[in-house]
């Protein structure tokens, strides 16, 4: 068996989400539902906000972006966890793991810091709203999004490159449904010391920063909410931060009840399932919390639709 950057192993099979014969099939046929929702949704929303020119504003340019990454990273993950569910060994080239890992990593540090960005766009409007326009600038969002996958580049390298660091001697089975820190690090035959301190330090550090900013952001935003005198006025504003609120707590919580506890046998069986909420719910619900939320989108999908009749 030849060399691959050090390693002896040459494919892994990924052992997948669970191993019950009675499952296999109503999970692949949920699972594929789900993905067609997500896919569908996403596309959706990426179109709308292209075709509609009053969607064309700070709020929507991030949320173009998260559903671009939500569409793109859950097609990294998903395709092959359905494989899955119908193959009796789900076999995965050295290449091709570590190719998946890279943009898995790549897209999810990304959307930690858009989801980061769209709370300082919030925290804008309902706290500055007579600076928004400069505050929010088309440069100052190009700047934030550059940023957000930026860091997303560069957490997916370092990430990357301490998994290429380790050897794979024979063990080859991926307890997970597709290739992930924590379960590659189990199957080597090296020491992995530096990688337990690389993900809690790097990953701590896109879980955490962006989780404090977040929450730093909207206690400002409910202090002002909590000034307004209108009933409506407040309503107003509760409804436009809930749908962000709700996804930042979905996809956060999920990401550190995955990363940042001691790992083990039986907590990667549990990493698995919590892995389905970032990896396959959020960007299912994304779309659908913002859109079915909002009377802009409700507004632009009726417009496109009325273009299409005539």
């Amino acid at each position: 068996m030849s060399l691959a950057n050090g390693s002896l192993v040459t494919e892994f099979i990924l052992l997948g989400l669970t191993e019950q014969p009675d499952l296999q099939i109503p999970l692949f046929l949920l699972f594929l539902v789900m993905y067609m929702i997500t896919a569908l949704g996403n596309l959706s929303l990426i179109i709308l906000i292209v075709l509609n020119s009053h969607l064309h504003t700070p709020m929507y340019f991030f949320l173009f972006n998260l559903s671009f990454i939500d569409l793109c990273y859950s097609s990294v993950v998903t395709p092959k966890m359905l494989m899955n569910f119908i193959l009796r060994k789900n076999i995965i080239g050295y290449e091709g793991c570590m190719t998946q890992l890279y943009f898995f990593c790549f897209f999810v540090i990304s959307e930690c810091y858009v989801l980061t960005a769209m709370s300082y766009d919030r925290y804008v409007a309902i706290c500055n709203p007579l600076l928004y326009n400069v505050a929010m600038s088309p440069k100052v969002c190009s700047y934030l999004m550059l940023g957000s996958y930026f860091m997303g580049f560069s957490g997916a390298v370092i990430h990357t490159g301490c998994i290429l660091r380790l050897t794979f001697c024979d063990k080859n089975i991926i307890n997970h449904y597709f290739c992930d820190l924590l379960p590659l690090m189990q199957l080597s035959c090296t020491s992995t010391y530096v990688n337990e301190i690389e993900i809690f330090i790097v990953g701590g550090k896109d879980i955490t920063m962006p989780t404090i900013i977040i929450f730093i952001s909207y206690g400002f935003i409910l202090s002002s909410i909590l000034k307004i005198r209108s009933n409506q006025g407040r309503s107003k504003a509760f409804s436009t931060c809930s749908s962000h609120i709700i996804a930042v707590s979905l996809f956060f919580g999920s990401c550190a009840f995955m990363y940042l506890k001691p790992s083990s046998a039986g907590s990667l069986d549990e990493g698995k399932v919590s892995s389905v909420f970032y990896n396959i719910v959020v960007p299912m619900m994304n779309p659908l919390i913002y859109s079915l939320r909002n009377k802009d989108v409700k507004v632009a999908l009726r417009k496109t639709l009325s273009r299409k009749k005539f």
